[in-house]
């Protein structure tokens, strides 16, 4: 949401500080020199993203796993005889698979050969999106699910573009298309502080879902979290939101009564679940 580098969509090198005894292996055998010692009183390993090449070798000298890549490279044969090791539990539940990111829909033909295989083996998929792209990108994708959870941030254009990054009108359309193809759609709204946490963004939302999406299902409010900063902190990205504290639980039953208002027909099941500060008492 707010304006920073977000983590990539390819491997990175990750320094965990629990770990590091501080050997400094790691720092001789590099053969980019991407890794810097700082000593006491804030003793660290820094790294140079811009010269480590993933090579690898920090990694293998390392006697505590203090440095790791994370993000590995799956074919779709691995992905899914690691699903498959789970199917007991998909039939007993009536559960399945959902494919999440990250945002998915950026390796559409890797998904798109997933859910063909799933869809072999009879498994229910669901996918979750914030349906960046045009249709003719996205629908191919949509075509092979059995559910869309989807993500409507912000209604308001200006907003949506500068923060999201794409436009809203692209989201909308997209989202109406999946209801005309008779797909089950979860709407979610990440509740965000300063960016979607207010009255009219909530129910310019609730408005769209009853409208335009007759396929609709839930409409869920996800309370703001921090579950995300040290891995951020972790691999060097200054994180805007490091510092806001948690939506007031109040302010949550609030923002959802006003949903509720709205799809109160009973059609679209409203909630709101995550962790929230808790009212005083």
């Amino acid at each position: 949401m707010p304006e920073s580098r977000g983590i990539k969509p390819h491997p990175e090198l990750i320094w965990y500080e629990n770990r590091c005894i501080f050997e400094l292996k790691c720092v001789e055998i590099c053969p980019q020199k991407a890794l810097t010692y700082i000593p006491m009183p804030n003793r660290r390993i820094i790294i140079n993203r811009a010269r480590c090449d993933l090579c690898g070798k920090c990694v293998e000298v390392c006697p505590t796993g203090a440095l790791d890549v994370v993000g590995k490279r799956y074919t779709v044969k691995e992905v899914v005889d690691i699903i498959m090791r789970d199917k007991v539990f998909y039939d007993v539940s009536g559960g399945g698979v959902t494919i999440s990111g990250g945002e998915p829909t950026m390796q559409p033909r890797f998904v798109i050969a997933l859910l063909r295989r799933l869809r072999e083996l009879g498994i229910h998929t669901a996918i979750e999106t914030a349906l960046p792209f045009p249709w003719e990108h996205t629908k191919p994708v949509i075509d092979l699910v059995d559910l869309v959870i989807l993500d409507i941030k912000i209604m308001d254009p200006e907003k949506h573009l500068k923060y999201v990054g794409v436009p809203l009108e692209r989201v909308l359309t997209n989202a109406i298309n999946i209801s005309r193809l008779g797909k089950p759609i979860w709407v979610h709204i990440p509740i965000i502080p300063g960016y979607t946490d207010y009255e009219e963004n909530i129910r310019r939302i609730a408005e769209f879902i009853r409208d335009n999406l007759p396929t609709a299902e839930r409409y869920e409010l996800l309370a703001f979290n921090k579950y995300c900063s040290i891995k951020y902190e972790r691999l060097g990205i200054d994180w805007p939101l490091k510092n806001a504290d948690l939506i007031p639980e109040d302010k949550m039953e609030r923002l959802t009564s006003i949903a509720k208002s709205i799809l109160n027909n009973g059609r679209v099941l409203v909630t709101w679940r995550g962790i929230a500060k808790k009212k005083e008492t």
